[in-house]
């Protein structure tokens, strides 16, 4: 058995699974922020909860996993630098003794969302993937020969910040044309803000300074115009970014999670339509481009797995 934890800088969440990632229990609490030890007390007592209740003792816990925001260094099990939990160099190796003697694992929040969905998810059945997950940044991670490939510093997986347009618009990395500038639901978002701002008519005025990614899609369902063209743009950067990934990795599946994801086939017919023809093929196997099926529960599984 393991537990898998995701550390959030709303709640810590927390889950029972098997060794194949089936997910048999879960709990979560409030992420108790700027308090270290009370954080590290709250998740050795979900650990503990998720054993009462599958009847489970400590000692058949053979891997605690976590998941974390921020920088971190895996050989310690520290978290250096957590920037939306209030907490800076916090151990976490130490945190679950002594009911739990197993060794703690830990890794980053998208790292541990992609081994989920390659262990238990959409991407289940392949031993290479990328998962690209399209939130407020543009995040990922990388699977090898069915192993998380994290680099020689362990932080490989940052693909938002490839270059896809030189000199283009700024990313909060403080390069210019990066990925997650275009791809990203904050910058899809932008674009539509921009626009109005600009005087371009849309349905989309009614809600101008307080749209979402879910709103231009919806838009877009209803036929607005602006809407469209965004929708049109956002896909034609994005496969720039996914077509670049296939003819590095040629991975079996890309598994496209976060929020945007959820527009479904909407989002993926014109997604391949646009990637495949800047890829190399073959004629024996060719890279998926697929949905996230795990929603929130990948970053725990991933946890347990790691």
């Amino acid at each position: 058995m393991r537990i898998g934890i995701d550390l959030g800088g709303t709640s810590v969440k927390a889950a029972l699974c098997e060794e194949d990632g089936t997910l048999l229990a879960k709990q979560s609490t409030p992420t108790r922020t700027g308090d270290a030890p009370g954080l590290c007390a709250d998740m050795k007592l979900l650990a503990l909860a998720l054993c009462g209740e599958r009847g489970i003792s400590p000692d058949r816990i053979t891997s605690i996993g976590i998941g974390v925001p921020g920088s971190f260094d895996k050989q310690t099990c520290t978290l250096k630098f957590g920037t939306n939990l209030g907490m800076n160099n916090v151990c976490f190796a130490d945190a679950f003794r002594p009911e739990f003697a197993c060794a703690v694992q830990l890794d980053n929040d998208a790292n541990c969302a992609a081994l989920g969905e390659a262990t238990a998810g959409a991407a289940r059945s392949a031993r290479n993937m990328l998962m690209v997950t399209l939130g407020t940044g543009v995040g990922g991670g990388i699977i090898i020969d069915g192993k998380l490939y994290t680099g020689c510093n362990g932080i490989a997986g940052e693909l938002g910040h490839i270059v896809i347009r030189q000199n283009g618009e700024p990313c909060n990395c403080g390069r210019k044309g990066c990925l997650e500038a275009y791809a990203s639901a904050a910058a899809f978002v932008k674009f539509a803000e921009r626009a109005l701002a600009d005087g371009r008519e849309s349905v989309l005025s009614r809600d101008a300074g307080h749209l979402n990614a879910k709103m231009i899609c919806d838009a877009v369902d209803a036929g607005d115009a602006l809407a469209r063209e965004l929708f049109a743009d956002y896909c034609e950067n994005l496969s720039g970014g996914l077509a670049t990934f296939i003819n590095i990795f040629q991975p079996e599946t890309i598994v496209l999670g976060g929020g945007l994801a959820g527009y479904g086939e909407k989002l993926l017919e014109p997604l391949r339509r646009l990637t495949f023809p800047q890829t190399f093929r073959s004629d024996a196997c060719n890279t998926e481009i697929v949905c996230a099926s795990l929603g929130n529960d990948a970053g725990l599984i991933g946890a347990a797995m790691l």
